[in-house]
Formats: C-alpha cells, structure tokens, sequence
C-alpha cells in the first residue's frame, strides 16, 4: 500500500516532516513532501551520490511555501529499495513509476546534475505529464563532464571538512563561506536522517552519468523533444559539468531560458539560493 498524505503540509519543513514510502514496480520508494496541498507540485531529482537530506533546506522550504514540493529517492538511493540503474533510461523510467504511485498527472521537473539528465528524458518522453522543466549543473546526452578527474581532486583535499565544499564551491571567500553555511544548513535534521549512499548506489550512478556524456547526440534529438518551458541553471565556474553545457541546452531548446550566477560551482543553486528560489517562483509561476 502507498503511504500518500492528502492534507496539507503547510508549516512541514524538510527538516521536519515525515520519510513516507510508496511502493510499486517492485521498489519501496522513499520520499518527503511539504508545502501547500494545491497547485502543481514540483518533483526534485538528485545529484550523483545525494539523498533526500542532501537538498538544501534553505532552496526547498521557501519553493514550498507556496506550492506541493516532493523530494524523493530514486529506486536503490537512501531508503529507497531495488537495484540503482546504470542507465540514465532506466532511472527515468524508475522516477517515472514514482510519479505515477503518486497519482500525479502533471508535475513540474527541478533536475540537478545527474538529475538534470534524468529530468531531460523524462520530459522528452512523457511530454503531457511534465508542465516545466528546471536544469540545474547538468548537461544534455553528448555533453561535456569531469565527473571522476573531479571528485578524485575533491576527495583529495584532507583540508576540506566535506567534499561537498570543493566540489560545489569556488575557492573565493565568498563562495566558501556560503558553503559551509549550506552544510550547516543541510545537516540540520538531526532525525530520521536518509541513508548515505554507498558504492552499490553511486557506481551505477557514475557509469550512467559517464555513458550518458559519451554517448553523441549531433542532432540533439533529446533536446529537441522538450517543448516544455525550461529553465537552465548553471554556475559560472562548474568544474563538474561546465557552464558551457547550460549554453548548449539553451541554443538547442525551443523554449528555454539561461541563468548563470557569477563566482559558483556546481553548486551554485545552493550558494544563491535566494536568487535562485526567486528564479524559480517567476519561472514556475508565469
């Protein structure tokens, strides 16, 4: 039985409200949803390695104040059962079955990194349910990643407290004080925490993203497909997946609109998390 909640969530927080599960395709999806009961609700789509508690509070609470927000763990991620795919079809189609235990028929997409590839099959295939499309530090099939010369580097650095602070951050002052604001923020909860993904997880994860990146796609026919309206995210110095990708995307969709937030990384969402909520709400809104 999926364990849906049809009240209101108003005043739920991510630190706060409850992990819920829905199961179906032979997975037990983990997930947390908050904000209002109305209104299209906005599914995120993870980074490489993240759960459900790697999402900044500060970006999540405040899309949810006015709108139904669902963070969720794709099949073999956190809490979430089942094998993680190696595919960026097959997690597609996983976030697909999720969406649709859900009972929702039309869903607005915010993509993060590995997210963001799946968030682009996803609203190329199933152009009815996906309403708008957000692409944040992502890139599209054929695009250009760093992924493992990235992490090794990030990983190397002893000095930094959480990788998260060199893989996501610049190393101006600036940039690095938002990033050890942003951890603070994200190991608020200090409950019913989600699960670190271990190799079984971020493996598969790597070969998809690597795959994906590999795999050409001259005519861009996955871009093509999206006519939704886009939003595409990108820091100014994304070491990960670079900002040219953003620009890429953006020359190749028919109804997409480009943001760059100067002095970020990969994390840039995070790092301007005010601007980018306000982004995003216009966005969403218009």
């Amino acid at each position: 039985m999926n364990d849906l909640i049809t009240l209101s969530r108003t005043g739920t927080t991510l630190e706060t409200a409850p992990t819920r599960h829905a199961e179906g395709g032979g997975i037990r999806f983990a997930y947390r949803q908050l904000g209002s009961s109305t209104g299209t609700p906005l599914v995120l789509l993870q980074h490489f390695s993240g759960n459900i508690d790697a999402w900044d509070p500060a970006v999540v609470n405040a899309l949810a104040a006015d709108r139904p927000v669902i963070a969720f763990d794709n099949a073999g991620v956190g809490r979430s059962s089942g094998q993680t795919p190696d595919t960026i079809a097959a997690m597609a189609r996983d976030a697909v079955t999720f969406i649709e235990l859900l009972g929702l028929s039309s869903v607005d997409l915010l993509g993060f990194s590995l997210g963001g590839c799946v968030a682009q099959l996803i609203a190329a295939e199933h152009g009815s349910l996906v309403r708008k499309l957000i692409l944040v530090g992502t890139a599209p099939r054929g695009g250009e990643e760093h992924l493992l010369a990235v992490l090794q580097e990030a990983f190397s650095n002893k000095d930094a407290p959480d990788p998260r602070l060199p893989l996501f951050f610049t190393q101006s002052a600036a940039s690095q004080a938002a990033g050890k604001a942003f951890l603070s923020r994200v190991y608020a909860r200090k409950e019913d925490r989600d699960v670190e993904s271990g190799s079984d997880a971020t493996n598969p994860q790597a070969n998809a993203l690597i795959t994906w990146c590999a795999t050409p796609d001259p005519d861009n026919t996955i871009l093509s497909a999206i006519t939704q309206p886009t939003l595409v995210v990108s820091g100014s110095h994304d070491t990960m997946l670079p900002a040219d990708n953003a620009y890429a995307m953006f020359k190749a969709m028919s109804n997409a609109q480009l943001v760059l937030y100067p002095d970020s990384g990969h994390g840039a969402l995070f790092q301007h998390h005010e601007t980018f909520v306000s982004h995003v709400r216009t966005f969403l809104d218009a």
